[in-house]
């Protein structure tokens, strides 16, 4: 075990020299114990091939993805099973409106198209204007399309990037479908980087997977933070903004980086979540029962019956 930590760290000690050689963001393995900065919308450009990169905001995520989410290539964001769609899709909600931000800002096209995936929106609905309006997102910049099968939703992907009318495609897939392998995952790469439009790869309920993706990103729901109130006290429970737990797997360090960012939907910022203890002496307001006993009885499980031996049919 000691040769192999003397290994990574000697590997790691190379990839920062090869970065300063190169003009690179120098990472830190440490980078997520920073303390959070203001998340801005200038783009800069990245020493890896030199492609354009936005910052997403914390130096805890930049830094390690050297300097943010690049803007002419695919990213893929995934999740470990389909309980957590609902998470995953909040985080890349939240991308996509500093992406439509940035483009806005730009003169760009104010548009992303979604593509959905039929057995993802079976078991874990559709996006509702409402509730994206309440996230940050305007409900009219979202084009969403759902074809039937994995073959359709590539094209779709495809003319999309080529189209020029969005800042950003989405792709979603369930799992790991077979129809979509290295081959088209390297396809999709190139489409992106010769249109100079980000590609976003959602996959819900799925494993990690060899692709062409820059960065992979597994996502999970973390709890609501505890909030500081003026005299000092600390109120847990309350309705609070989301908050997602990010682990970059796929990156230059030699280790992944696991982090909590929370959402403002109103600032329409990513900031580090700082856990902070729930009391134990803090209770609901309304400690009582959830429902009131029935008057009949009829809540109670009645007892069985005798039990009877029958014959068997053949």
């Amino acid at each position: 075990m000691a040769e192999k930590a003397v290994a990574r760290e000697t590997l790691f000690a190379l990839r920062q020299t090869i970065a300063r050689i190169e003009g690179r963001t120098v990472v830190d393995l440490h980078v997520a114990d920073r303390e959070p900065e203001a998340a801005g919308l200038a783009v800069r450009a990245s020493g890896r091939d030199g492609m354009q990169i936005l910052p997403i905001g914390p130096q805890a995520l930049d830094g390690p993805m050297e300097g943010g989410l690049p803007l002419d290539a695919m990213t893929e964001i995934r999740s470990d099973r389909l309980g957590d769609a609902a998470a995953a899709s909040g985080f890349m909600l939240a991308l996509s409106t500093r992406l439509l931000m940035h483009s806005s800002s730009g003169a760009g096209p104010a548009r992303i198209l979604w593509i959905g995936d039929e057995a993802v929106a079976r078991e874990a609905g559709l996006p509702h204007a409402a509730g994206l309006q309440d996230y940050g997102l305007d409900p009219r910049h979202l084009l969403y399309a759902r074809p039937r099968r994995i073959e359709d939703g590539l094209w779709f992907a495809e003319a999309g990037l080529a189209s020029g009318v969005f800042c950003a495609v989405i792709l979603e897939v369930c799992g790991n479908p077979r129809r979509f392998g290295l081959t088209e995952s390297r396809r999709l790469s190139l489409k992106a980087h010769s249109t100079g439009r980000p590609l976003l790869l959602l996959r819900q309920g799925g494993e990690e997977e060899a692709g062409s993706t820059v960065f992979r990103i597994r996502i999970r729901s973390s709890s609501a933070q505890s909030r500081r109130l003026p005299d000092g006290s600390v109120l847990g429970g309350s309705i609070a903004n989301p908050v997602f737990q990010v682990t970059l797997e796929k990156s230059r360090l030699p280790a992944p980086v696991d982090i909590h960012l929370e959402w403002s939907p109103h600032d329409r910022l990513f900031s580090l979540a700082t856990l902070l203890p729930v009391p134990a002496d803090n209770k609901q307001t309304n400690s009582g029962a959830v429902l009131s006993p029935s008057a009949d009885g009829q809540d109670r499980t009645s007892l069985l019956g005798s039990v009877v031996a029958l014959d068997r049919a053949s």
